[in-house]
C-alpha cells in the first residue's frame, strides 16, 4: 500500500473519543474531562496480536483498526500530553526506494554515521524498502540469518511466524495499526542455538526526505545460549517538512541467551514524528543489557518495554537522551517481571536545553507469583537552559511479597559548586559546563562497552552542547 492518504478517517486529527482496546478486549482507561481521549501508560504486559492468524488476517486486522482509530493523544501521569494534532498523516506515504540511485543519499547518510568497520551483518531500510543487506559468509554458514522481514515470511515462515508479534498489539492507536497493517521491508535477525558472535549485527532506518512515512519491522531471535549484539540506528537528513517513523521493535532471548542491545537515534532538524513500541522479552537463565541513547527528533513517542518471562532470568536496562530546542520526548520504560527469580536494573540519564521538554516514566511491574524478584530503577535529569523542561517519573507496581524493588528520580540544574571548582582547576567557565554535562552521561556511555559506538555518541552530545553553548552559558551565569 503505497499511498496512505485515501485511507484517513475523519477521526485522524485525534479530537474524537479513543476506541483502542487492551490485550483482553477491554477498553482502555480515559482522562475525564478536557482530554477525553488522552490515554494513560500502561505496560504491554500480555499475549500480542500473534495468535495463530497469517500475516495477511493480522494485516487485515490491523487495516480495519486504522482506518476506524483517531491518532492518539497520551497523558504522562497527569502532568501535560502528547498530541499529534500537528501531523498532517493524509499527507505523507511509503516511497520505496527503486534504485541503487534513489537509495545513494541514504546510504552515504549511513556511511558518514556509522562507526568505520567491518559489523557482523548490516541491513539498511530507506523510507519503505531494504536497500542493503550484508552478512559476514561464515556466520551465514553457521547458520545465521539476516534478511528482510518479507523475506524472512517467504523464506523462513515456520521460524518466524511463532515470534511475530507474540508480545506486541496491533490496535492500541492509529499508528501501532499502521505499521502492523503497511509495514514493508524489515529487518529479521536470527542467530542459532550455542552460537557467539563479537562484531555487531547492524540494522538502520533512515530517512533523507520529507513527505515519507516509514512503518519500520524488526524481529530478532536469540537462541538457547547463544551471546550477540545488535546496534539499531534511526537516522535522519536535515530537510524542512514533515516524515513519520511508527516503529515496531521486537527481541526474544530463548533459554541462556545473552544479548546486548544499542540504539542510537537521531532524527536531525526536520520535523520527524516517531512514535515507536518495543519489547525484548528474556528467557529462563538469559540475560539483556539494552542501552538506548536518544538524541534527537522533533516529537518523540516511545514504550520501550522489557520483560523477564521464566525463572533466571536478568536484565540492565539503560539509556540516555538529549533534547534540544522545540523537541517533544516523550518516554515510557517498564521492567517486567513476570516471574521469578530474576533481576533488574534501570537507570537512565537525560538533560533538555532550549525550549524542549522531555518526560520519562519508569514503571517497575512484577506480576503475582514472581517470587524472589530484585530490581531497582533511577531516572537521573538535567535542564541546561531556563525554559527547558524535564520530568522525571518512577513508579512500582509490585504483586508479589517476596521481592526487593525500589525507584528514585532526580531533575536538576547545573551544580555551581561544581563548576566553581572546575574553575579552580584552570578550566574557564563554558569548558566546566561541557565537562559537567559530558562527565553526567559517561557512565552510561561506558557502559556500551563498544568503543566505535561510545565515540560515536560522545561526539553527538558534545555537538548538541556546542550548539546550545549561547543558551547553555547564559542560563549558568545568570543564577
Amino acid at each position: 500500500m503505497a499511498e496512505l492518504g485515501g485511507t484517513r478517517s475523519p477521526a485522524a486529527a485525534g479530537r474524537s473519543g479513543i476506541a483502542s482496546r487492551d490485550a483482553n478486549g477491554a477498553g482502555v482507561q480515559v482522562k475525564p474531562g478536557r482530554h477525553r481521549e488522552a490515554t494513560l501508560y500502561r505496560a504491554l504486559a500480555g499475549a500480542g496480536a500473534g495468535d495463530g492468524r497469517t500475516l495477511e488476517q493480522l494485516r487485515e486486522a490491523a487495516r480495519s483498526s486504522y482506518e476506524t482509530l483517531p491518532l492518539p493523544v497520551w497523558r504522562r501521569s497527569g502532568f501535560w500530553t502528547t498530541s499529534l494534532e500537528g501531523l498532517d498523516l493524509g499527507a505523507l506515504s511509503v516511497r520505496p526506494a527503486a534504485s541503487a540511485t534513489d537509495s545513494a543519499g541514504v546510504l552515504e547518510l549511513v556511511q558518514r554515521t556509522l562507526p568505520d568497520r567491518a559489523p557482523a551483518g548490516r541491513l539498511v531500510q530507506s523510507a519503505g524498502a531494504v536497500v542493503q543487506v550484508e552478512l559476514d559468509p561464515e556466520l551465514q554458514a553457521r547458520g545465521v540469518i539476516l534478511c528482510s522481514l518479507e523475506d524472512a515470511f517467504r523464506e523462513h515462515l515456520e521460524l518466524v511466524a511463532p515470534w511475530y508479534s507474540k508480545r506486541l498489539t496491533i490496535d492500541r492507536h492509529k499508528l501501532e495499526a499502521a505499521n502492523a497493517a503497511f509495514w514493508s521491508g524489515g529487518a529479521f535477525l536470527h542467530v542459532p542455538a550455542g552460537v557467539v558472535v563479537d562484531a555487531p549485527f547492524e540494522i538502520v532506518y533512515a530517512i533523507d526526505s520529507p513527505g515519507v512515512a516509514q512503518y519500520a519491522r524488526t524481529l530478532v531471535l536469540g537462541g538457547q545460549t547463544s551471546e550477540f549484539r545488535v546496534h539499531e540506528y534511526e537516522l535522519a537528513e536535515d530537510f524542512d517538512g514533515q516524515a513519520l517513523h511508527a516503529g515496531a521493535f521486537e527481541l526474544y532471548l530463548q533459554d541462556g541467551a545473552r544479548c546486548r542491545l544499542a540504539q542510537l537515534q537521531d532524527w536531525g532538524t526536520g520535523e520527524v514524528f516517531d512514535v515507536s513500541t518495543r519489547f525484548v522479552g528474556v528467557g529462563r537463565d538469559a540475560y539483556c543489557h539494552w542501552l538506548p541513547a536518544l538524541l534527537g527528533g522533533h516529537l518523540v513517542h516511545q514504550h520501550r518495554e522489557l520483560a523477564v518471562s521464566e525463572p533466571g532470568g536478568e536484565m540492565a536496562f539503560r539509556g540516555i537522551f538529549f533534547s534540544e530546542e522545540h523537541e517533544h520526548l516523550d518516554l515510557f520504560a517498564v521492567d517486567l517481571h513476570e516471574t521469578g527469580p530474576s533481576g533488574g536494573d534501570v537507570h537512565w540519564r537525560g538533560a533538555a536545553t532550549g525550549e524542549s521538554r522531555a518526560s520519562f516514566e519508569g514503571l517497575i511491574q512484577i506480576d503475582p507469583g514472581a517470587q524472589q524478584t530484585h530490581t531497582y530503577l533511577q531516572i537521573h535529569s538535567m535542564m541546561l537552559s531556563p525554559k527547558a523542561r524535564v520530568d522525571a517519573i518512577p513508579s512500582v507496581l509490585v504483586s508479589a511479597d517476596d521481592v526487593s524493588a525500589s525507584h528514585g528520580g532526580t531533575a536538576g540544574e547545573l551544580d555551581e559548586a561544581a563548576i566553581f571548582y572546575m574553575q579552580t582547576r584552570g578550566l574557564d567557565r563554558p569548558a566546566a559546563v561541557r565537562v559537567i554535562v559530558e562527565g553526567f552521561f559517561e557512565p552510561l556511555i561506558a557502559e556500551l562497552e563498544d568503543e566505535p559506538l561510545e565515540q560515536l555518541v560522545r561526539a553527538k552530545v558534545a555537538d548538541k552542547l556546542a550548539a546550545a553553548r549561547e543558551d547553555i552559558e547564559t542560563y549558568a551565569t545568570s543564577r
